[in-house]
């Protein structure tokens, strides 16, 4: 079930926050997320400054999801969130909620993945940015169902402006992380496929 929810979760860990993939987050992928954004914000270029602001979100991102996963109140002890955690932690903060009811460091780190998708920052992310993003982000080996992915995203408003404005990708977002049932925002990433995620022993 490619477009499940627990389905559309490990996608979101995997191809999203565990950038050394090693099967589960902590505060290393974070950094490295801070990192990818500058570089990809500046088209290859680095700005110090950049980099602090983009550490500051994603560092903030971290701690969020970590207070939020530490049911227990021993998650911290190794550093770690599992795949498992995050779930329960997306499911109690995100099911069945719009994005204005979102974590605050999480709808940051959905504006800034928006810029990041949306290549000229003329506010709209068109079927060319789309799939540069989903061919960047996994394995894919044909363009169709990336371009049958945009199209099933898109409303009527959608194909007029020629792409989705941020507004709309927030209103997608929260769909692929709070709405358990299939719908437009199932789409957002491109194709799926089914993800089995297990930790990797260290």
């Amino acid at each position: 079930m490619a477009y499940s929810w627990d389905n559309r979760v490990n996608f979101v860990v995997r191809h999203l926050y565990d950038i050394d993939s090693n099967g589960y987050l902590d505060e290393r992928d974070f950094f490295c997320l801070a990192l990818r954004a500058t570089i990809i914000d500046g088209k290859g270029q680095f700005s110090n400054s950049k980099l602090q602001e983009y550490q500051h979100v994603m560092l903030g991102l971290w701690e969020e999801i970590a207070e939020l996963a530490d049911f227990n109140k021993e998650l911290l002890q190794d550093g770690r969130i599992s795949t498992d955690e995050f779930k329960e932690a997306v499911q109690q903060t995100c099911i069945g909620r719009k994005y204005e009811d979102f974590p605050q460091a999480m709808k940051m780190f959905i504006d800034y993945n928006f810029k990041m998708v949306d290549l000229n920052d003329d506010g709209i992310i068109t079927a060319d940015e789309y799939r540069f993003s989903c061919v960047t982000k996994f394995a894919i080996d044909d363009i169709e169902s990336v371009d049958e992915s945009f199209d099933n995203l898109l409303n009527d408003d959608d194909r007029r402006r020629g792409g989705i404005t941020l507004s709309r990708y927030q209103e997608l977002y929260a769909d692929f992380l709070g709405n358990p049932d299939e719908c437009p925002g199932i789409y957002l990433f491109g194709p799926l496929s089914e993800i089995a995620y297990t930790e990797i022993e260290s």
